[in-house]
């Protein structure tokens, strides 16, 4: 049980002795009451708002709740204080003995330090990148992938059973373009100048080998032949390669999906027809028309009866056709099928979109709602495109690539640790940069080197303790460490509390935002010895305090360790 979990157990027993005297109602609710580090460290060591939560629901005045409530506090062994702030915050110090005995449950549990049962078992489909399949992974991909991938491991640390998907997008009219533009290579690799890639086909280069392959299995048998002949051939054997070509992209920034789901096989399977029926038993679908568009008069507009869902009924601006006036399935109706399919083995799905699919939100929601009968969870997830930047420039485009700079080209150049932590340091939903110059720069204002840097100043310590003065991390004496060795300890435990917070929210990037106060909270220290020697982790006088401060620095690279995992990232153990 780790520290927070523990005082929220202190402080809910505090509660029940309340109730049994009187003092506080039977069967309040207890979710909103918090156990938190205060904002200011000078004021102690834990913070509690249960005062200020339930004063009102208990008819009771805050600060005469907080009293009774700091009463029983200091009952708990290991508090040694409890000040009432404000109308009614409640801020605990502890005895050093508590955090040391932190610090001892930070090193059994290695790995684990920060794994919640949070979860309970439930099932979570997250479904991201779902990139069209014409072409490579490219920029403007990374960061919902990165974003994705991150809150899947956040989601599984957290005692999720998550399941990650891909939806590839195989049926529209994007891969009959792709399928063209691969008869155009197909007849550049017989020999054919085809000359400037005609306008509204894919011009990159990645489509050359699709080509050539294409050209080895089927000699000149299609040059001539009308689209109807090779248009589905060509169209499945360009989205198997680029399909092939996105996995491998996608293997380079450390991302494996359980799930790759095709939107050509969801329609085979006549998925969107029963999701139609499903919704018109229960009277969600119905015969209309359309309501014409707003703004200016349309003249070439006419009424059209289509099959509309009532999306109105769960939120949304208006009801939306599932299919399209020659019977073909709308986006939407795909979409939507897509999702009753995904609904079927999980209790919460979570997508990852581009932020300039933020208009459909509403429809999907009102769809999950509808199919779900309200039994799954929906949240979707908004990412903003990424500007890349060099030097403070913004970077020219590859012309190789199509007119876009390529995932594996910038791996490849700076990494896949930078690349993904960098994605993880701001909140999702607010814009980006991505300089190349930057993102590398060995600078304390570049968190990727300063989270990583502090990982491999540990390493490199434990290695020269080791080496030149035979001394190794022990836990026998860690009550020699004193309060800024302590302070360390006090934000490395608030990994768990973080964790569970960055997994309700939905917020990876909460994790590497952790990781950065630790890094500064060890840096700092670290610092302290430049001045003060009595403050290196290495005394060769007092070899029982070098042990105490070696544990302590191999037990905060554990959490680094931990954070960073969580986020994809390998750590530093030497820069």
């Amino acid at each position: 049980m780790t520290l927070f979990v523990q005082f929220a157990a202190h402080v809910n027993a505090a509660l029940d002795a309340l109730e049994t005297a009187g003092t506080l109602p039977a069967g309040l609710d207890r979710k909103a009451v918090t156990v938190e580090p205060p904002r200011d460290a000078a004021h102690g060591d834990l913070a509690t708002n249960a005062a200020m939560v339930l004063a009102k629901p208990a008819g009771s005045n805050p600060r005469a709740l907080a009293e009774a409530i700091a009463a029983e506090l200091a009952k708990v062994s290991g508090v040694t204080a409890v000040d009432i702030a404000g109308p009614g915050f409640l801020n605990l110090k502890l005895d050093p003995s508590i955090w040391i005995e932190e610090l001892r449950t930070i090193a059994t549990q290695g790995d684990d330090y920060g794994r919640s049962s949070l979860g309970e078992g439930k099932t979570v489909n997250v479904e991201y990148v779902s990139a069209n399949p014409t072409g490579p992974m490219h920029m403007g991909h990374c960061r919902g992938a990165v974003v994705g991938d991150a809150l899947a491991n956040l989601l599984q640390f957290a005692g999720y059973k998550v399941t990650r998907e891909y939806y590839v997008n195989d049926a529209g009219g994007q891969v009959d373009v792709l399928a063209r533009s691969a008869h155009l290579r197909y007849r550049e690799a017989l020999g054919e100048d085809v000359g400037e890639i005609p306008e509204g086909l894919y011009p990159g280069d990645y489509l050359v080998p699709v080509g050539q392959k294409l050209a080895a299995e089927h000699g000149d048998k299609f040059v001539g032949a009308a689209e109807g002949e090779w248009l589905v051939l060509f169209r499945q054997t360009a989205v198997a390669m680029m399909m092939e070509m996105i996995r491998s992209d996608l293997a380079l920034l450390g991302i494996h999906h359980d799930i790759f789901a095709s939107e050509a096989e969801v329609q085979r399977a006549k998925k969107p027809e029963a999701a139609e029926a499903f919704l018109r038993e229960r009277g969600l679908v119905y015969d209309g028309e359309l309501e014409p568009p707003k703004g200016e008069p349309d003249p070439d507009w006419e009424p059209v009866t289509l099959p509309l869902f009532k999306s109105t009924q769960f939120g949304d601006d208006q009801d939306r056709p599932i299919r399209k006036s020659d019977g073909s399935w709308t986006y939407f109706g795909a979409d939507m099928a897509y999702h009753f399919q995904k609904a079927q083995n999980a209790d919460w799905l979570i997508d990852i979109w581009g932020a300039d699919h933020a208009g459909t939100v509403k429809r999907i929601k009102a769809a999950v709602a509808a199919l779900t009968e309200g039994k799954a969870e929906f949240d979707v997830k908004l990412v903003q495109m990424v500007r890349l930047l060099r030097g403070g420039e913004p970077i020219k485009m590859s012309k190789r690539a199509g007119n876009f700079v390529t995932l594996a080209d910038v791996v490849r150049e700076v990494g896949k640790d930078v690349v993904r932590f960098t994605m993880l340091t701001r909140k999702a939903d607010a814009q980006m940069d991505f300089d190349f110059a930057k993102v590398v720069e060995a600078s304390k204002d570049n968190p990727v080197f300063y989270v990583q840097y502090a990982h491999a100043r540990i390493c490199s310590t434990l290695r020269k303790a080791e080496a030149e003065e035979g001394f190794k991390p022990g836990s026998d004496h860690l009550n020699l460490l004193g309060a800024e060795e302590l302070s360390l300890v006090r934000e490395a435990a608030n990994l768990p509390r973080v964790v569970e917070a960055a997994a309700k929210a939905g917020e990876p990037h909460r994790i590497a935002f952790f990781l950065g106060d630790l890094a500064a909270a060890f840096h700092a220290y670290w610092n302290l010895g430049n001045d003060q020697p009595d403050k290196r982790f290495i005394l060769a006088q007092s070899p029982e305090l070098s042990s105490a401060r070696l544990f302590l620095a191999e037990t905060l690279g554990q959490v680094i360790r931990n954070g960073l995992r969580l986020m994809g990232v390998d750590a530093a153990t030497q820069m």
